[in-house]
């Protein structure tokens, strides 16, 4: 039996940014996928932070 090649698609979680910043409980996140081989560096994106009612700055987090 062939050995399968592990996926290039992985689970990633995006944090919010400046919910950190404020010092306000709580934190915003965000559970997406990416292709490793098409953008091996980390992704920042554009989402909605319920909390502070508005959209923020998400980066990846490991």
């Amino acid at each position: 039996m062939a050995k399968k090649a592990k996926g290039n698609r992985v689970q990633v979680i995006l944090e919010c940014t400046e919910m950190k910043k404020s010092g306000l409980p709580g934190t915003s996140r965000y559970v997406t996928t990416k292709n490793r081989k098409n953008s091996p560096e980390r992704l920042e994106l554009m989402k909605y932070n319920p909390i502070l009612k508005k959209m923020t700055l998400h980066k990846e987090i490991k």
